[in-house]
């Protein structure tokens, strides 16, 4: 069946690089991601709706307990600049006469 769609420039674009990168076509595309889209939620699928939960995009992730900080993309980098200055130190020290 055809039919219109008013997508925004910059979306089609993309769409279409992807198709010809996967070697594929923008119909094929826009077919999937709607079926990915229209797919029943996770949330018939959760095995344990304590323990866990649906994210924004969809995706099942645990629950934070009450009281512990989140962890987060800088909360990361922080501990690996950390572990970086420790490595740094160490490969300096052993390095020293």
């Amino acid at each position: 069946m055809k039919t219109t769609l008013d997508l925004p420039e910059e979306l089609l674009i993309e769409a279409k690089t992807t198709a010809a990168r996967r070697r594929t076509t923008l119909k094929a595309i826009v077919e999937k991601a709607l079926r990915r889209e229209l797919r029943p939620s996770p949330e018939a699928e959760n095995p344990d709706p304590q323990r866990f939960e649906v994210n924004e995009l969809g995706f099942l992730v645990i629950k934070p307990r009450p009281g512990t900080p989140l962890v987060t993309s800088e909360s990361i980098r922080s501990i690996q600049d950390e572990i970086d200055a420790d490595d740094a130190q160490r490969a300096l020290s052993s390095h020293s006469p």
